[in-house]
């Protein structure tokens, strides 16, 4: 298997890379890419240190089984399409293909059947606040339906990558004027992740709204986000009230929610604290007045569930279909 990590050296292509070895996927080649200025750089990979390569359109015509996309929107577009032409399997991380009608989204525990038989060609991996919360609901989606979700998120500063980090952390120093968010950011909370569109939506939160939809297979579900950046390093945390369409007792959505693979359900509560570092979605805090609509508390780690394990997770469910 020949595996090349493109972004090397950005914040999930260093935890994808940090997963693979976790994940005991050996490749028998690697390679590592990122932009000429961070070309040069070291990467350790199972102990043994390898040095990052520029990304070129002629790099991306030599084929590989599986290439992780980890480098930003304007930079899969002009290269995944090449290394697709080539006949590799392009798991790209970015914004720039999900929504596209002829390219899978996958979250593998929900919709990994689209890999079957796809041998080459780009697969979109999700936004990160739309990965959770689908991996959270997707079995109530099967057992009740989903009518309507209205999700408030608390977005971690680590989404924002290195950059959102090293604000928050200047700020705490007394460096205060923001640069990569459009408020401070230390002592505050933003309720704003991504570009205003026309309708008063952010671009993030209408991500979470079509992305919902293709993920579950289900373009009548109604979804209400607002996307809010807070203080916080990792994890994105996610107040979610649902609406079925088939009435439930309490018990059988703790059941459905207990059900989905890599979720842990808990009457106990969770915080970005103590799902940092792991590869689950832990939900709480359920309750409901009725029978049709229920609240729930949802945390996550935006870097890993969010992005770096979802991809390894997509290039080992097509490995294992295919």
């Amino acid at each position: 298997m020949k595996i090349a990590v493109v972004g090397a050296t950005g914040e999930v292509g260093r935890m994808m890379t940090r997963v693979l070895q976790e994940r005991n996927v050996r490749p028998d080649e690697i390679s590592f890419f990122a932009s000429a200025r961070s070309a040069g750089e070291g990467v350790e990979f199972y102990g043994r240190k390898h040095r990052v390569k520029e990304l070129t359109e002629e790099a991306m015509r030599e084929r590989y089984d599986y290439l992780l996309f980890s480098a930003g929107a304007a930079v899969s577009r002009q290269y995944a399409p090449i290394a697709a032409e080539a006949g590799s399997v392009v798991i790209d991380n970015s914004s720039a293909f999900r929504m596209d009608p002829a390219i899978p989204l996958v979250v593998p525990e929900i919709n990994g059947d689209l890999l079957k038989g796809y041998s080459s060609g780009i697969v979109a991996n999700p936004n990160c606040s739309t990965i959770q919360m689908v991996l959270a609901l997707y079995r109530v989606h099967e057992r009740y339906g989903i009518r309507s979700i209205v999700v408030s998120t608390y977005q971690s500063v680590s989404g924002a990558g290195k950059n959102g980090m090293n604000e928050l952390e200047d700020q705490m120093r007394g460096h205060i004027a923001p640069k990569k968010f459009v408020k401070q950011i230390h002592l505050n909370v933003v309720p704003q992740i991504g570009s205003l569109l026309e309708n008063g939506f952010t671009d993030e939160e209408m991500k979470m709204v079509n992305e919902t939809r293709k993920i579950l297979r289900d373009p009548d579900i109604s979804v209400w986000p607002t996307t809010v950046r807070v203080p916080v390093l990792y994890c994105h945390s996610e107040s979610i009230f649902t609406e079925t369409r088939k009435p439930f007792d309490l018990p059988g959505i703790e059941a459905a929610l207990e059900a989905g693979e890599h979720v842990v359900f808990s009457r106990d509560m969770f915080t970005p604290l103590d799902a940092a570092g792991t590869d689950l979605t832990y939900v709480g805090r359920v309750r409901a007045f009725d029978d049709t609509r229920f609240l729930m508390w949802n945390v996550a780690d935006n870097i890993r569930v969010g992005a770096a394990t979802n991809a390894v997770r997509i290039l080992l469910k097509h490995r294992e279909l295919n």
